[in-house]
């Protein structure tokens, strides 16, 4: 290979990957002004999409909290029920020995 040959494959090389580059700014809504500044030009809000996210925020917010609340009376009443349970099964097991 010359080194004429050389130099043109690189700039082919190089002459693709900008291509490349546009069309992926371009799909990203970034464009450049004349002093090569990059902008993100407007963002795109779907309002299902953030309604979505929010209703998954709450969701998440009840499920940390039922996980963690270990002083409610839901779970006292748990506890009790628990405790006698194996009360039960402690009397159950005294009787067959």
């Amino acid at each position: 290979m010359s080194f004429w040959t050389a130099i043109f494959m690189i700039v082919v090389v190089c002459a693709i990957a900008e291509v490349f580059k546009a069309k992926y700014r371009s799909e990203k809504g970034i464009t450049r002004d004349y002093l090569g500044n990059e902008t993100v030009v407007g963002s795109k809000v779907d309002p299902d999409a953030q309604r979505e996210l929010e209703d998954l925020r709450e969701r998440i917010k009840v499920l940390e909290r039922i996980a963690t609340d270990g002083n409610s009376l839901d779970a006292s009443e748990t506890q009790r029920i628990a405790a006698e349970i194996e009360a039960l099964r402690d009397k159950q097991v005294e009787k067959d020995n």
